[in-house]
């Protein structure tokens, strides 16, 4: 393969919902690039972009696959991603690095979930937008209204530059009203290019009209041209395409039956003609905001947008180069580590199948193997410009969340590493072992993707598991002061232990006064990794505890605070005056001491008011007008305070703080209520007091559990 330079370059990304088409038209783009020479379909099991075995199975796309194409003296570099949102950190990666979305649409279901979730992304991310209108050999099949569906969604700059003839069965002419021609296609999906009949004349130059005025509209020159002329010519119609799309003013529609591998020839010519190069869109930046021009002649640099693990090739890392140019063999340093690697392959890769190039230049995408410490959300650089790093990809936070365990004990080890590797591929799905609930939690995007790294455990890595309802975090705190006192003394021949501790507990505020009935002499404070503080006051006088025993006494109630006296939830937020206890010239030690506080501190616990908090997130949901009210409900069923609501296009945001012990499973109940056109994100927040009734059932819960063990 030759070596493409910068403007020779156009990155696609295809998106949109389940079974649109998208892996179709991936094919179909292979075939006319001279990729593969022969298409495969999905039903078949043998397309080049759903090659795993999990997509192979279910028939639809699982992850993202990088694919080329070389079209008239450009290549097209195109990512497929998955249509599920429950996959939607594909989506997020692949907009990081193309310059342009194809939203494919199946023209018998118009605008659907899929297609105002992707819209949303193309939206947030501010990339260009081209609708591929597909599926118009069916019987179903509705141009006219999918069109309408578009404007109303997403506005009037949505452009009609093709339509059908002859939709439905037996479709295969389309009116392109760039080039004021009709394309016939034959079954192998050839054109045949015709004047446009008489039948169709006045209806092409009536939507060719329209099409002139918005390409005109997108830029002043050309607006006088078409007040001067009343018309543009073709190349002055790509200019306005060019500027139209590129600022996000006008989004072209197109027709295509990828099935059939009609008028996808002409769609890789509209996009060679009028898609931005890397060069010709706003540049990536850096954290600090600083611009990364894409030129050939900058210092290399190159971003990690997705990692891969392939059978006998190990860790795949895609990437696009940033700026500059990169050969085999090429020292780079990894601007998160400082660690050196060495690019010693590059790699131009169509799904599975790779072919090795001996360099390419700013804008493009490739891929590598053997990188030592560098994988997604990575910069390498030159060692001149380690702070030339581009911003990492900001991924959703989890919105799913089950505990796993191995069937077998024996198998622990191994599900940890794997998950660890799964983690490396697919940045939306988080683990980790939690010390306080006693179980492995595993975070993700919805119950859709859980159950397909459940899938990939026992059917790949042969790990039998099973997923659990997760524990709350709960914490415990106490709401008025209480004192105690506890006397350890055990005798046993020899020399024995004894230690006595006098204590006073009070909750604590940030800000708050000092307690004034006994003085302090000293102060140790702790910032706990789990949230809040504890602060233990020596107000000791006259001697009556050594000071040598304190760090014995901190031991042990912060042995006690991790596992809480309520429920064994850790404590927070408390202040412990140590103000009298006594010591024995022989048998105080240590460990005496330590005991001494542990039971002074959970009696004064249990007198101080002790209460239950529990994890509130931040809860926000986008969803259709029409839904609204059963989402409202089934919110507040959940015990959620609503903060707010804001409009957003057609749709309503609601804003809201629900305990975390009430997500559980929400993905799929708001799926269900909203037939899936929902879509919502949460955030941790803080901890906040259960009610009465719900601490009543933790604490007869956890009392229940005690006696079973």
């Amino acid at each position: 393969m030759k070596v493409y330079q910068t403007n020779e370059i156009k990155n696609l990304a295809l998106l949109g919902g389940a079974k649109t088409g998208k892996t179709t038209l991936a094919e179909a783009m292979l075939f006319e690039g001279g990729v593969i020479n022969r298409r495969g379909s999905v039903d078949d099991k043998n397309t080049v972009s759903d090659y795993r075995e999990i997509e192979l199975e279910r028939q639809n796309s699982i992850s993202s696959t990088v694919l080329y194409a070389e079209f008239a003296d450009k290549k097209i570099n195109f990512i497929d991603a998955p249509g599920f949102d429950d996959f939607t950190g594909e989506v997020i990666a692949a907009l990081k690095v193309v310059d342009t979305a194809v939203l494919v649409i199946n023209a018998q279901n118009g605008v659907e979930v899929g297609t105002e979730i992707s819209w949303r992304y193309t939206s947030k991310n501010n990339k260009p937008v081209i609708f591929a209108i597909n599926h118009l050999e069916h019987e179903n099949s509705n141009f006219e209204e999918t069109v309408r569906q578009l404007k109303v969604q997403f506005g009037k700059s949505c452009t009609i530059c093709q339509y059908p003839v002859n939709q439905g069965l037996g479709f295969n002419s389309i009116v392109d009203l760039i080039q004021m021609k009709m394309f016939n296609f034959k079954d192998d999906g050839k054109a045949e290019i015709v004047e446009i009949p008489d039948s169709e004349i006045e209806k092409a130059k009536e939507l060719q009209s329209v099409m002139i005025e918005d390409l005109a509209a997108v830029d002043e020159a050309l607006m006088e041209k078409f007040f001067d002329a009343g018309t543009l010519e073709e190349k002055e119609m790509q200019q306005g395409l060019k500027l139209g799309i590129t600022s996000r003013s006008l989004f072209p529609i197109l027709c295509v039956n990828a099935k059939k591998n009609m008028g996808v020839a002409r769609f890789m010519q509209f996009i060679t003609n009028n898609v931005p190069s890397p060069n010709e869109v706003a540049p990536p930046k850096t954290l600090e905001g600083k611009e990364i021009p894409c030129n050939a002649a900058n210092a290399p640099s190159v971003f990690i947008f997705k990692t891969g693990i392939e059978p006998h090739l190990g860790e795949v890392s895609y990437f696009k180069v940033v700026s500059g140019q990169i050969s085999e063999g090429f020292d780079m340093v990894n601007t998160k580590n400082g660690s050196k690697e060495r690019i010693s392959q590059i790699m131009i890769t169509a799904g599975k199948n790779r072919e090795k190039v001996e360099k390419i230049v700013a804008g493009d995408i490739g891929a590598t193997i053997k990188l030592k410490n560098s994988h997604t959300n990575t910069s390498l650089t030159t060692a001149k410009n380690t702070n030339d790093f581009v911003a990492p990809i900001v991924f959703p936070e989890p919105k799913y969340r089950v505990a796993v365990k191995a069937v077998s004990s024996t198998d622990d080890e191994k599900l940890g590493a794997a998950l660890n590797e799964m983690h490396r591929v697919d940045q939306t799905l988080l683990v980790n072992y939690s010390k306080e609930l006693r179980q492995m939690i595993l975070q993700g995007q919805g119950e859709l993707h859980l159950n397909i790294v459940k899938w990939k455990l026992e059917t790949i890595e042969k790990i039998p598991v099973e997923y659990l309802t997760p524990k709350i975090p709960y914490r415990e705190t106490i709401t008025k002061s209480a004192k105690s006192m506890f006397r350890h003394k055990k005798q046993s021949g020899g020399a024995g232990q004894f230690g006595e501790v006098h204590m006073m507990i009070q909750p604590y505020t940030e800000g708050m006064a000092d307690q004034t009935e006994f003085p302090i002499r000293g102060r140790d404070e702790v910032k706990l990794d789990w949230g809040g503080k504890l602060i233990m006051n020596n107000c000791i006088v006259g001697g009556a505890i050594d000071a040598r025993f304190l760090p014995a006494i901190m031991k042990g109630l912060m042995e006690r605070i991790e596992n809480g006296p309520l429920t064994g939830s850790y404590a927070r937020d408390i202040v412990v005056n140590i103000y009298d206890g006594k010591m024995h010239p022989v048998d105080s030690n240590e460990i005496s001491f330590k005991l001494a506080a542990r039971h002074a501190f959970r009696d004064a616990f249990k007198n101080a008011g002790p209460k239950i908090l529990e994890p509130i997130y931040d809860v926000e949901v986008l969803v259709p007008e029409d839904r609204m009210g059963d989402v409202m409900t089934d919110l507040q069923g959940r015990r959620a305070v609503i903060m707010g609501m804001d409009a957003e296009g057609n749709y309503q945001k609601i804003k809201a703080r629900v305990p975390l012990a009430e997500m559980n499973r929400y993905s799929t109940a708001l799926s269900s209520i909203t037939s899936g056109r929902a879509m919502y994100g949460m955030k941790y927040a803080d901890y906040t007091q259960v009610p009465g009734d719900i601490q009543d059932k933790l604490l007869k819960e956890y009392e229940e559990s005690l006696e079973e063990e």
